[in-house]
C-alpha cells in the first residue's frame, strides 16, 4: 500500500508540474545575490576541499559572494590569499561562514556545525548513510533545512558523477598504496609492482568490478601486472572487460575459485560496495590466513565494514596493521591522500551545478526545474525524503516530488 500511495503522490506531483505556475515565474529574480560558503574541514584527516580557487572566481564573476573559512584550503595547498585573489572573502569563524545561503562541504556537518546550520539553507555535503544516527537525522530536520548528498547526486544521464569521480581516484590510488606497502622501506618484502623481463609478475586480486576495481585494474594492468577481478554480478564483468578492451580474468565469487586465486596474490584489494551501505563480507578469516606472508590487503570500502573479514578501520596517522601475516590497509577516505587532485575533481562538478542554481535564480526554482538533482535530496525544508534513511532509522520520509509540488 505504502508503494502504491507513494507511486500515486509521484503523479499527482508530475501532473501538478504540467500546470502553469505564475508563483514560479514572479519568483525568478536574476539579480539577486547567492552566498555560497565553504567551512574548513574539521573531521579528522579529511585534508580535501569543495571548491578551489579557479571555482570560486567562476562563481564571483557569475554574480555569487563566496565565503571561505580560513585555512580551508591549506592542506590542500591553496593559501587564503588564492581565494582572496579570486575575489571570496576570507571569514575567520565557522559560524560567519554558516550564515551563507548555501554551505559546500566535503564531509557531512558534525553536531557542532549542525548547531551553526539556519532554516530555509541549502547544504551540499557527503552523507555518508550508514554511519548517521537517528539523533543526527533528527537535529538536521529541526534546523528546517534542505540537504543534498552529493554521493547520490545524478547527472542527466543517470551516472552519479562524484562517486564516479572519487572512485576512479581511489582505484588509482589503491595501486599507489599497494607499491609503497611491497617496499621493503614500508616493511613489505621488497616486491616491484608490476613486472620485469625474467621476473613473475605481481598478482593481484580484486574485489569488486565497479568504477574502483575498473580504475585498479587499468593502473595495474599498465604497469604489466596480471589482475583477477572477482564480483558477484556477470553484467559488471562483462562491462570492465568491455571498458578495458581486453580478455581480463574475470570470476563470479565462488569459494574455492577465490581461495586459489588469493593464495598466490601479492596483492588483494577490496572494493565491493552494496547500496544498502553493508559490504559483504565475502573473505573469511580462514582465506586470509592461507594467503602469502607479507602480502597487501587494501580494503577500500572499509567506511562500510569492508570485503575481508579481518579488516578494521585505520587512518593515516597510523594507515595499516598487520593479521596472519598479511599487511590490512583500511583507511577509509583513502582519496584524501591526493586532496589537491581529488579537490579539483569535486569542485568540477560542484560548481556546474552551483553555476545553475544561480541561472534558476532561487535555490526553490533550481530544485523545482531540476528533477535529476532530487535524487540527492535527503532532507527538504525540514522534512526526510531519503527512504533507505527512514526505513533504516524508523523515521517518517515523505516523497520529494509531492512536497516540491506543495511548496511551489
Amino acid at each position: 500500500m505504502e508503494e502504491l500511495s507513494k507511486s500515486g503522490f509521484s503523479e499527482l506531483a508530475r501532473q501538478a508540474s504540467l500546470q502553469p505556475k505564475e508563483a514560479l515565474l514572479s519568483k525568478k529574480n536574476p539579480h539577486q545575490t547567492l552566498y555560497i560558503g565553504v567551512p574548513k574541514e574539521i573531521t579528522l584527516q579529511e585534508h580535501r576541499v569543495a571548491l578551489t580557487p579557479s571555482s570560486v572566481n567562476l562563481l564571483v564573476n557569475n554574480g555569487f559572494e563566496v565565503w571561505i573559512e580560513t585555512g580551508a584550503g591549506k592542506e590542500a595547498k591553496f593559501p587564503d590569499k588564492d581565494y582572496s585573489d579570486a575575489g571570496a572573502k576570507i571569514c575567520y569563524s565557522s559560524e560567519e561562514v554558516y550564515k551563507a545561503d548555501i554551505i559546500v562541504k566535503v564531509e557531512p556537518p558534525t553536531e557542532n556545525e549542525i548547531k551553526f546550520l539556519q532554516a530555509k539553507q541549502l547544504i551540499i555535503s557527503a552523507i555518508q548513510l550508514n554511519s548517521r544516527s537517528d539523533k543526527y537525522i533528527r537535529s538536521l530536520m529541526e534546523k528546517k533545512i534542505t540537504a543534498i548528498a552529493f554521493e547520490f547526486l545524478k547527472s542527466k544521464d543517470g551516472i552519479y558523477p562524484i562517486v564516479r569521480s572519487m572512485s576512479e581516484i581511489a582505484g588509482t590510488s589503491a595501486i599507489s598504496v599497494a607499491s609503497e606497502y611491497l617496499c621493503s622501506t614500508r616493511g613489505g618484502k621488497g616486491e616491484m609492482l608490476g613486472g620485469v623481463t625474467g621476473i613473475p609478475p605481481t598478482e593481484i586480486v580484486i574485489i569488486g568490478a565497479g568504477t574502483v576495481g575498473e580504475y585498479a585494474a587499468r593502473s595495474a594492468i599498465g604497469v604489466g601486472a596480471v589482475v583477477k577481478v572477482f564480483d558477484n554480478s556477470l553484467e559488471k564483468l562483462r562491462r570492465i572487460q568491455n571498458n578495458l578492451g581486453i580478455k581480463l580474468y574475470t570470476s563470479l565469487l565462488h569459494p574455492k575459485i577465490l581461495q586459489k586465486a588469493l593464495s598466490t596474490a601479492d596483492v588483494a584489494i577490496g572494493c565491493m560496495w552494496s547500496e544498502d551501505g553493508r559490504s559483504p563480507a565475502v573473505i573469511g578469516e580462514e582465506m586470509v590466513s592461507k594467503m602469502k606472508p607479507l602480502s597487501v590487503i587494501i580494503e577500500i570500502c572499509i567506511d562500510q565494514g569492508g570485503c575481508f573479514e579481518t579488516s578494521e578501520i585505520t587512518n593515516h596517522l597510523k594507515p595499516t596493521f598487520v593479521k596472519h601475516d598479511v599487511v590490512h590497509y583500511c583507511v577509509p577516505n583513502i582519496t584524501s591522500r591526493v586532496c589537491r587532485t581529488a579537490s579539483y575533481a569535486l569542485s568540477n562538478i560542484l560548481t556546474p551545478l552551483l553555476l545553475e542554481i544561480s541561472d534558476a535564480g532561487t535555490i526553490g526554482d533550481f530544485i523545482w526545474e531540476h528533477q535529476s538533482v532530487r535524487s540527492g535530496i535527503y532532507i527538504y525544508k525540514g522534512n526526510l525524503t531519503n527512504k533507505h534513511i527512514g526505513k533504516r532509522l524508523n523515521i517518517y520520509h515523505k516523497d520529494i516530488d509531492l512536497l516540491i509540488a506543495a511548496h511551489s
